[in-house]
């Protein structure tokens, strides 16, 4: 787990922007605190931060192979490169300095070529410079675990893991500008889609896509992974049900090569329980974190401290507190690049700060619920068919009935989705501001820009799908790299923690694509496959629990501890050629006077309005700590 950043010259001049290159490898110092180094040559300038891990005295970067012909970048880890060596070693007689996972990918581009990333098991964004051949090949894993941003302007092309390096040699000019349209979908679904970002010139690699640049061209890219889901009708369930334990098993088995101690995160819920509890297999001195708050049916702290004592590992909590949460958000929402409202990335700073204090990796849960079907909301299609089912005439009348209903009336919502159809409906999991909202709110709104934009392409290539099964697709391309994956990469590096999630692995998704509806989704749960699959893995107490994850008491604080801040925060902000300045007021003051909640409408806006203060206006400038953390093994 480290920090890239990467230039190929148009014309031949790379040396000209390695102090530029070398002086923003600083910004990305957390991401690699125990090493760095930069190398060029007329036509790129690389550089590089490390959190060693994996053949830490060696396997340093940039990494040289075949006596310099080639020249490699990489943040992540490759779990099968025990194994990719030694097929290398056997098929081709590769040679290697190095005993890390580096030296695989490089080695396997030399022999395999391009083909190289298919067989790369983990989660790696790379930048492979080939001084014979002229060209750069570079790629993003499968599910978008590792980022990678990019820039292009007359001198050539850029690549980073972290995008304020980026902006820091970029030219001034248009490409630092607001990404209106990013910003209009982010109203949306608090977050910025990929591949956009929320500056005008920079853009990121998709995840599971490679691409070759050559001097002077622009990238040519190519989709190696688009998940398909094969889905087979089960003749004996309990082969599913062990096929899926095995799987899981496995990729925790691989998740915890490390030369230094893996911990695992562990909240009240079935996911990272189950990975807590596979980890343990092998390390019986393992140690689990989780976080929490004080304020009733906010915290899985006491569920999660059941869990350990059942499970048999040391367990250590941190609770965090109101004042908390607003002071470190300015410094959280620098970490993240581009703004994501989801108040749990708070909570994960913290925890991610404790566990750093005592491991260098850990093991968490993502991915879980977007391949085994666990979110609540994919059980709607079942739920909704009969309406869905009806007549266009009668769903019109649905349609009207919705309008005429008051807001916050129960049932408003469920008549307006059910006279539409799932690709109108579903956009993911968070729905923030509606068309008419920021009609409202946002001064530069503009009619043409619409979610569907970025879901039709995805529902377009996944029209044979079952629509339970189609929310899932959309998620992998939406939610989970957008949101999800974005918040556990950028909170954890923050405190230069690797983070590894064992359920987004190749061989477990082979397992669970094939799962068919009424396996993943029922009346009375969801993900029951792998209910069952762990039942003889998981504490009883957690094996049916509904998902809970790190809830955070938004909806009240705003009302009263947090209401000044926020109210300052909205005041302050220079956004208002944006955003309606009065209308963000109005909408904190009818949050505090009830009865209806807007808190997640508050703070999307909210954490916009820091991240326009850091990064565009430079009013706000967050104090960034050194990353000094112990290195034990």
């Amino acid at each position: 787990m480290c920090g890239l950043i990467g230039f190929l010259a148009a014309h031949s001049d790379a040396p000209e922007t390695r102090e530029a290159i070398e002086a923003s490898l600083v910004q990305m110092r957390h991401r690699g605190p125990d090493d760095g180094g930069s190398w060029s040559d007329d036509d790129v300038v690389i550089g590089f931060r490390r959190l060693s891990l994996i053949d830490w005295e060696h396997s340093h970067q940039p990494l040289p192979y075949l006596d310099g012909r080639y020249h490699l970048i990489f943040n992540g880890e490759i779990y099968n490169y025990v194994e990719l060596r030694a097929e290398l070693r056997d098929r081709f007689g590769a040679e290697f300095a190095t005993e890390g996972d580096g030296e695989a990918i490089v080695a396997g581009y030399h022999y395999l070529g391009e083909d190289v990333v298919t067989r790369l098991r983990g989660m790696f964004s790379f930048f492979i410079w080939d001084s014979q051949e002229k060209v750069v090949f570079g790629a993003r894993d499968w599910f978008g675990i590792k980022p990678l941003y990019t820039y292009t302007d007359a001198r050539g092309s850029f690549f980073s893991s972290e995008k304020k390096t980026l902006l820091a040699v970029a030219e001034p000019g248009e490409s630092k500008d607001v990404n209106l349209e990013a910003l209009q979908h982010y109203l949306t679904l608090q977050y910025v889609p990929e591949p956009a970002s929320m500056h005008n010139g920079i853009t990121r690699i998709d995840s599971g896509t490679s691409f070759t640049i050559r001097p002077g061209q622009v990238p040519v890219t190519k989709r190696y992974f688009a998940p398909d889901f094969p889905i087979k009708p089960v003749s004996e369930p309990d082969r599913l049900y062990h096929q899926i334990a095995e799987a899981l098993r496995d990729s925790v088995a691989k998740h915890m090569r490390s030369d230094f101690t893996v911990g695992s995160f562990l909240s009240g819920g079935i996911d990272s329980t189950a990975v807590a509890a596979l980890a343990k297999e092998h390390n019986p001195k393992l140690l689990t974190f989780t976080t929490g708050f004080e304020r009733a049916g906010f915290s899985e702290i006491d569920v999660a401290a059941e869990s350990a004592a059942v499970i048999g590992v040391d367990h250590i909590t941190k609770v965090v507190t109101p004042q908390e949460m607003m002071d470190s958000l300015p410094l959280i929402v620098w970490y993240l690049d581009d703004p994501v409202a989801d108040p749990a990335l708070v909570p994960l700073y913290f925890v991610a700060r404790e566990a750093r204090k005592h491991v260098k990796v850990v093991l968490s849960g993502e991915g879980a619920d977007e391949l085994f079907g666990g979110y609540t909301i994919y059980r709607e299609p079942i739920s909704l068919r009969h309406l869905t089912a009806a007549p266009d005439p009668v769903k019109k009348l649905l349609a009207a009935l919705s309008t005429r209903l008051p807001e916050g009336i129960r049932g408003k919502d469920l008549l307006r989705r059910a006279s539409i159809g799932i690709e109108e409906r579903y956009y993911g999991n968070a729905r923030i501001f509606r068309p008419e909202e920021m009609q409202s709110l946002l001064k530069t709104y503009d009619p043409a820009v619409s979610y569907t934009d970025v879901t039709a392409p995805h529902y377009a290539a996944s029209h044979h799908l079952d629509d339970s099964t189609r929310m899932q697709y959309i998620d992998l391309f939406t939610w989970l790299r957008g949101d999800i994956l974005v918040k556990a990469d950028k909170m954890t590096m923050a405190n230069s923690l690797e983070l590894r999630v064992p359920f987004l692995d190749t061989v477990v998704f082979d397992v669970a694509r094939s799962i068919p509806v009424d396996q993943k989704l029922t009346k009375e749960t969801t993900k029951y496959a792998l209910r069952r699959a762990l039942e003889d893995i998981v504490p009883a107490h957690v094996i049916n629990r509904p998902k809970l994850g790190f809830p955070v008491p938004t909806r009240p604080w705003l009302k009263d501890i947090m209401y000044d801040w926020a109210h300052s925060i909205i005041s302050e902000a220079g956004t208002t050629h944006l955003i309606d300045r009065q209308g963000a007021l109005d909408l904190l003051a009818a949050h505090r006077a009830g009865p209806h909640d807007y808190s997640r409408k508050i703070w999307t806006l909210l954490v916009f309005m820091i991240w326009h203060g850091i990064f565009v206006e430079g009013r706000i400038r967050p104090e960034i700590p050194e990353p000094v953390y112990p290195v034990a093994l």
